[in-house]
């Protein structure tokens, strides 16, 4: 089994001077919990090499035993700072796809029309496609086979709206991933803030914040296992 995991090139956090990207647990839980199940992982970014990680996933607070592991994985940190251009990836090679989440999406993998096609192709090859927190947001302009946007009458979850203006950047972001969701037809389900919830509909695969990074991704690998 081979995954594709793509990264936020993104830093600059709205016109706020501070600095976001992907969110460190994000990509963590999930990169263990399919490289421990013997799934070959490739990473990659609009860039190409290291992608900005969010500075305060970096916070005491944050950590998780996944996070803590990466710390001393010395291949898992020279693997994620030399993640391929994703206009380089050829999508048929791969089985599934994952998003971690982290603020840096909303900016440029929603607008990307590379990771848009990729997302289009890996649904239409009927291959699963996983997102989480406000990784979500990178189907904003994906549509399905029927020209409609993937997500409608799906049912999906991202980061809340509660949970945005919990961290005091719902005026920030360049749109709301639950706002986005449920404009696009999505049936959107949340759980409490900061509560793990995992929304599957046929080959998508959303969870709704950090704490869903993990369950996330044992659905893809029962997804997977399924094929």
């Amino acid at each position: 089994m081979k995954v594709l995991i793509v990264l936020t090139s993104h830093e600059d956090l709205g016109n706020t001077g501070k600095k976001t990207g992907f969110w460190l647990e994000e990509f963590a839980a999930p990169y263990y919990a399919l490289r421990d199940a013997g799934v070959a992982l490739t990473l990659a970014s609009p860039k190409g090499g290291q992608p900005p990680l969010d500075p305060k996933s970096s916070d005491p607070s944050a950590q998780t035993d996944a996070t803590r592991r990466f710390a001393s994985d010395t291949e898992a940190q020279a693997a994620l700072a030399n993640t391929k251009r994703l206009a380089d990836v050829d999508a048929s090679a791969f089985d599934a796809v994952f998003y971690p989440g982290g603020h840096g999406p909303l900016w440029d993998l929603a607008e990307d029309p590379v990771s848009i096609a990729l997302i289009e192709k890996t649904i239409a090859a009927g291959k699963p496609v996983a997102a989480v927190c406000h990784a979500p947001g990178v189907l904003r302009h994906v549509k399905g086979a029927d020209g409609k946007p993937l997500v409608a009458g799906k049912s999906v979850t991202g980061f809340s709206n509660d949970e945005e203006a919990a961290v005091q950047l719902t005026d920030v972001v360049p749109f709301l991933v639950e706002d986005m969701l449920k404009a696009n037809g999505g049936q959107y389900s949340k759980a409490a803030d900061w509560q793990p919830h995992v929304a599957t509909a046929g080959l998508l695969i959303t969870g709704q914040n950090p704490a869903s990074s993990e369950p996330v991704a044992e659905a893809l690998l029962a997804a997977l296992r399924r094929a």
